[in-house]
């Protein structure tokens, strides 16, 4: 004869509705941390998409992720002169806001050269960029579907194709254009800009004689100056060392050569570090608090059995089958819970905002911590049925 077993059938009704109200705790905590891997999924496949080796980028920064980084789109051609490396070519990013019809969506524009480093691995519907200017690939996850034209600054673009999976490291859908096209949105300033940066710029000259002859061409050189990236992708031959080749190009005191793991780490220790730490601190308050209800459960549930309990001492029963009782019930409670949670987040992932990523050793972990939280909140039950007086089964005093 099972007690615990025949207890739980006694209060099923109140049982499975606990179970159930754990489970929704336990969802949450699962939730974020699919949401953490998720964050971190979303951050690395904007890095690993172009499979570079290396990025080049301004000296003294992180790349074009974590902080501004501009060099010379021409680079690429110093760059591909290095021993060992196979291909190298200019890319461009920026965040800007597409307007479909009444909605706004946020989008990481990703400029790069057709046939070259930078664009989409894959494109699941439609075709890849063919044109030199204005044509789209974007994400699936803009619900904008191919053909429709999309105006940008100066520019309409029609969507050629879809990719899918790729975003930026806060969840933005990607669009892929060509570098002329991502140049000319990032660094083309608007006829208004152009005539006041014009007027400031000569009124400096014209206070320096040595420099007053410079003409009007020039100086919309020097203001219009579009030939410019945010990093040059790097692909290596296979024998060659990444962090060699590396070292070597940062020899020229100009820029800073990162490899692939290096930009992968500043996105997910740098860029979302914080986010992390608040997730990690929402989930041990939520564990805290499903630790802290299964305890009252159990304690009040042992409550419930004070005249059962004490019958069982009058007969002889040992306090390890009692303490067994507690724990039995316990255990079955969180499992109960995490079954419930599991199921429940299994079929609502798919709807979340953002990507949320279940992984099968997340949630092997967090069943051996709702079972560690069962067997300790347990304990507070069974502190209690050990010091239940049997005489109160006959009635006497607890």
């Amino acid at each position: 004869m099972n007690l615990a077993i025949r207890d739980v059938k006694y209060r099923l009704g109140r049982f499975i509705l606990t179970a159930i109200g754990v489970g929704l705790l336990l969802a949450t905590v699962m939730a974020m941390g699919g949401i953490y891997r998720g964050m971190v999924e979303d951050a690395l496949s904007i890095v690993r998409a172009p499979g570079a080796d290396l990025w080049v980028v301004q000296k003294d920064t992180n790349g074009p992720f974590a902080e501004n980084s501009r060099i010379p789109d021409d680079l690429y051609r110093v760059v591909r002169a290095v021993p060992g490396v196979r291909e190298a070519s200019p890319i461009a990013f920026q965040s800007v806001q597409l307007e479909y019809g009444a909605t706004s969506i946020r989008t990481q524009i990703i400029g790069y050269r057709p046939g070259n480093l930078g664009g989409p691995p894959a494109v699941s519907s439609g075709r890849p960029l063919a044109a030199s200017r204005f044509e789209m690939v974007l994400d699936r996850k803009a619900g904008i579907p191919i053909g429709t034209r999309i105006p940008m600054g100066r520019m309409t673009f029609t969507v050629v194709g879809l990719t899918e999976g790729i975003v930026s490291s806060s969840g933005d859908s990607t669009a892929y254009v060509s570098l002329q096209d991502a140049q000319e949105l990032q660094f083309l300033k608007a006829n208004e800009a152009v005539r006041n940066e014009r007027a400031r710029l000569q009124a400096d000259l014209n206070a320096d004689p040595a420099l007053a002859a410079l003409s009007a061409t020039s100086l919309s050189a020097i203001i219009q100056n579009t030939n410019l990236a945010n990093a040059i992708l790097v692909r290596l031959e296979p024998w060659a060392d990444p962090n060699e080749i590396a070292t070597r190009i940062e020899r020229w005191n100009h820029y800073r050569a990162m490899t692939t793991v290096e930009q992968e780490e500043v996105l997910a220790k740098n860029v979302i570090e914080r986010a992390r730490q608040q997730i990690l601190l929402f989930r041990i308050i939520l564990l805290a608090v499903s630790t802290v209800i299964i305890a009252l459960i159990v304690y009040t549930m042992t409550m419930e059995k004070t005249r059962d309990i004490a019958t069982l001492k009058i007969i002889g029963a040992p306090n390890l089958k009692i303490g067994s009782l507690i724990l039995q019930e316990s255990l079955g409670l969180g499992l109960l819970g995490y079954l419930v949670g599991a199921v429940l987040i299994n079929l609502t992932y798919d709807y979340f905002p953002r990507r949320v990523a279940i992984l099968a050793f997340d949630q092997s972990v967090l069943f051996g911590i709702v079972m560690v939280i069962c067997v300790l909140a347990s304990l507070v039950g069974i502190r209690r049925a050990l010091a239940i007086d049997p005489t109160t089964a006959m009635g006497g005093g607890a």
